[in-house]
This record gives C-alpha cells, structure tokens and sequence, in this order.
C-alpha cells in the first residue's frame, strides 16, 4: 500500500531543499536518500551559520561537527561528534551506519573513518565565521587564563544556535531521520550537544513516529528526549500530548530564558515530531518559532508555529 510522503524539517532550512527532496519521493525515493539529500544542501549553505561550512566554531576557532542518521525501519543508525575538515558530517554518520559494526565515532577517529572512505575534506571555517569569531572571542583571549575561563567570559554572547533537522517519510511508509549541526557558538573545544547522540536529539521507529531535537542540547540531552518522545508515541499517547509532556520537561531545565530574541542566545529548545501516520508537529519552550511542513500535494513548504510550552 502507498502511503502519502512526508517532509518536516526546522524553517530555517530552505524552500528549494525540501522541494527538490520532495521531487526524490515522488520518484520513489527510499526517504533516508531524501534526508540525506536536504542534510548535504544545508551543510553546504554558507549563509546557515549553525550547520556544516560556515557554522561558528568554538571558543579556540575550530569549527568542530556533530551530525546523525537513524532508519526508521531497520532501526540502525550512526553518528560523528567533533568532526573536523570534512564537507559533509551527514554522510559520513551514515556510512558509519553502514560500514561498521558501531554508531558513533568521534574526534580524530571519525576523521581517520572519513579519510579511509573517500569523504571529501574541505576547510570548514567561512571568511565570514572566522571574521565572527575574530571580533568576538579572539580579543578576548587575552582577558582569560585559561579556555575554562574564556569559554565563560564569552557565553554571555553566545550566538543562538539551531540545528539542521529533517524526517522524512517515504511512499513505502519507511521514516528516516537527519540531525547536523556545528553545535552552539564559541563552545569549549570537545562540547558534543545531543545532535549526534541517538536517543537524545534525533530518534526514528517507522512503526511509532520519529522525533529530531534542536536548541540547548545539555537539556535533550538530560531526559533522552527523541527516544522519550516516541517511546510516548509507542504507549499510545497523541503526538500533541507526547509533544508537549516532553518539552515541559526540558523546559524546566532551562529555567528562564534570558534572550529577548529567540534565535539570540542559545536558552531554548525545539523538538519537531512525525508520527507513523505522517501527521507532524512541533513544540518549544519560546514563542515563534517554527517549522516546515511539505507533502505531496503541495508545490512549496507551508511553515507553521511551534507550540510554546512552558514549564508550568
């Protein structure tokens, strides 16, 4: 039986990237060559400062890369965390998934598995990231002894960061979930949020729903909120109650937040959900932020709000 195709994916990924990801699925397209496909494009975005080239790099100047790809279906995934050099993180977490017998590799090892298999390297850090980071933390360094130190000192302005985020739904009904990210601005050289980590940012079963992370990773993190979200789904409860039962949580942590512009200040977080059925939503712990929602019968994504969740 056919089922209707489905992309959801965070608003800051372009229109012409889910369009194009849209035109694959019409063909017949497994949905993981769809999530991958729009994870690439974002990735290779200059102008998306929180994701692949051009991301902002930590408090040192390196630009460090977190990226994950689960199957719905199969239930096998893979991940790299503190990447460096390499074009796209997104396909290397999944040949991880298909070439080894792990699920994540991080640091130097994920750079030897990238460099055994082919994967294109490339300078990662922009002209323009690295001016970013020129004005705001290299002149800085001077002010602290340590990194522990400057990575406090620069918190304060600590750019809001996002995460490249899309689960996709094939016409075989197959889910298949991509998280990438460059992970939040000025970090402590090694930070790893909860975009690579299987469980915590990004979890997909085919026959309950999937579920992707983005925000303040320390909070996904610390209730394994992707996997809690379908775990809810798979007790039966509606996408709207596990939605908001697991946001409410991470609200709690966050406590309250301090940016008077959402994308500001990394104080917030976001959780974009597919159920089996391919019904979508998403909720977050600020107002006004949003999601991208396309399916097969119409020309161009529809973007909708987010709903806010607070702790109380």
């Amino acid at each position: 039986m056919a089922h209707t195709p489905v992309l959801l994916a965070n608003a800051e990924v372009k229109d012409e990237y889910l369009v194009a990801g849209m035109r694959m699925l019409k063909n017949g397209a497994h949905a993981g060559d769809v999530a991958e496909f729009v994870a690439r494009a974002v990735e290779d975005d200059p102008e998306e400062h929180t994701v692949g080239y051009g991301g902002f790099p930590n408090v040192l100047g390196e630009v460090e890369l977190d990226a994950s790809f689960m199957d719905g279906t199969t239930l096998q995934a893979g991940a790299v965390a503190a990447l460096k050099g390499f074009r796209h993180p997104i396909s290397i977490a999944r040949e991880v998934m298909r070439r080894l017998p792990h699920v994540m590799l991080v640091g130097e090892g994920a750079a030897r598995f990238a460099r055994e298999i082919g994967a294109e390297p490339r300078e990662m850090l922009s002209p323009e990231a690295r001016r970013a980071w020129e004005e705001q933390v290299a002149a800085m360094m001077g002010e602290a002894p340590d990194t522990i130190a400057l990575t406090w000192h620069v918190w304060r302005r600590t750019r809001g960061h996002d995460t490249m985020n899309v689960i996709v739904r094939d016409v075989h009904g197959n889910l298949c979930t991509a998280v990438s990210t460059s992970g939040i601005a000025w970090k402590y050289p090694g930070r790893v949020g909860d975009s690579p980590l299987i469980g915590a940012g990004n979890y997909c079963d085919s026959r309950y729903g999937a579920a992707t992370c983005m925000g303040l990773g320390e909070a996904a993190m610390r209730i394994a909120a992707a996997a809690q979200v379908v775990t809810l789904l798979r007790l039966g409860w509606s996408l709207v109650a596990a939605g908001v039962e697991v946001t409410r949580q991470m609200a709690a942590l966050l406590g309250r937040s301090r940016a008077e512009q959402p994308m500001r200040v990394a104080d917030w977080v976001r959780v974009l959900i597919m159920d089996a059925q391919g019904n979508v939503g998403a909720f977050a712990t600020r107002a006004d932020l949003c999601y991208k929602v396309l399916t097969a019968e119409a020309e161009t994504p529809i973007t909708q709000r987010a709903m806010c969740v607070s702790k109380d």
